[in-house]
């Protein structure tokens, strides 16, 4: 039996059209950072934050319907709805993919919200392909979302300069049998020990929001336990990463050296300057997001695109995205950009 070919039909993308500068991040750090340490040492001149409409949903069903337009796809057609959007949203324990079903005209879909901060795009692309190849009911998954977890950044935290770089915006991709660009394998991996080193402290359950304490809620993300996560970092980030790809690389076939464009999330620049280096590629085989920031798990299809304008993406490219997401966990994919191969 001839294996299924699962590829990217289509993708969009929403932004918001405000910024906040590396001069006021500096500003909102009281002094802690300069602005030239910003643009330095965090790696960005500015970074997308919403506007007074960009709820999380209302941006991942911007993010749909650029999708639809771009590609004059029929909203009829898609089989599954993905929603990668964040918890954080217009209306806690709404599902985000069910709204944007219906505000899309998705009407013979069915919706389901999937969940791994910054690694959810590749894990839920993983998902779409996986229902593809084992469901011949399912031959279309829009895999959508919002991101703005940046809103709970309290800049004057000293802790928090990893995420000093949180921003905002959406993305889709549509994932389609017999559909160009192939998404070829995908690697996940995930770590427990440092599954609460990271969070919002209030909000929830154990700490809830009172008349008391609301004013520091809406600060709250923190590493809740700075130590071992960076200790642990330290010990198995990069080799994770590295795993990730190699093993996404393996089951396509392909090595390091079929790498032609890293699509990968925005994180300091030192960092990113070593993975490059060790996956043998140049400065012109990826997108480096100083303009934008980190969007969370948008990032990946925004560098795409990019990487498309600019021309580094072609026919025939292979594409490799990269991701990690506090919890933690990290997670490549392979795609061919282009036409279908034969045989």
């Amino acid at each position: 039996m001839a294996s299924t070919t699962v590829g990217i039909a289509a993708y969009g993308l929403y932004l918001p059209d405000t910024f906040m500068t590396a001069a006021d991040v500096a500003r909102a750090s009281n002094g802690q950072w300069s602005e030239a340490a910003v643009r330095e040492k965090l790696g960005f001149d500015r970074k997308t934050v919403p506007g007074p409409d960009d709820g999380t949903q209302a941006m991942g069903v911007r993010a749909a319907r650029d999708c639809l337009r771009r590609f004059r796809y029929d909203p009829e057609k898609i089989d599954v709805i993905l929603c990668i959007g964040e918890e954080w949203k217009e209306y806690p324990l709404t599902t985000s993919g069910i709204y944007i079903q219906e505000q899309i005209g998705a009407q013979r879909a069915w919706a389901l919200d999937v969940q791994q901060r910054c690694c959810s795009l590749i894990s839920a692309m993983k998902i779409a392909r996986d229902l593809i190849v084992a469901d011949d009911e399912v031959d279309s998954v829009m895999v959508v979302g919002g991101y703005r977890n940046g809103d709970f950044v309290d800049y004057a935290n000293p802790r928090m300069s990893m995420m000093y770089n949180l921003a905002a915006g959406a993305c889709a991709v549509i994932l389609e049998r017999d559909a160009p660009n192939a998404l070829l394998a995908t690697r996940v991996m995930s770590d427990g020990s440092m599954a609460r080193d990271v969070g919002c402290r209030i909000g929830g359950t154990v700490e809830p929001i009172t008349h008391a304490n609301v004013d520091a809620a809406y600060r709250s993300l923190d590493l809740m336990d700075a130590e071992h996560m960076k200790a642990r970092l330290n010990d198995v980030s990069m080799g994770n990463w590295l795993a990730c790809v190699d093993g996404a690389l393996g089951r396509a076939r392909l090595s390091r050296r079929d790498i032609g464009y890293l699509a990968v999330l925005h994180f300091k620049p030192s960092m990113h300057r070593a993975l490059l280096d060790e996956l043998g590629l140049a400065d012109t085989q990826t997108t480096y997001l100083r303009d934008y920031g980190h969007l969370g798990q948008i990032d990946q299809i925004l560098s795409l695109d990019l990487g498309l304008r600019a021309g580094k993406v072609a026919d025939g490219t292979i594409v490799c995205m990269l991701a990690a997401g506090i919890g933690y966990a990290w997670a490549a994919n392979v795609v061919r950009w282009g036409a279908a191969q034969t045989s």
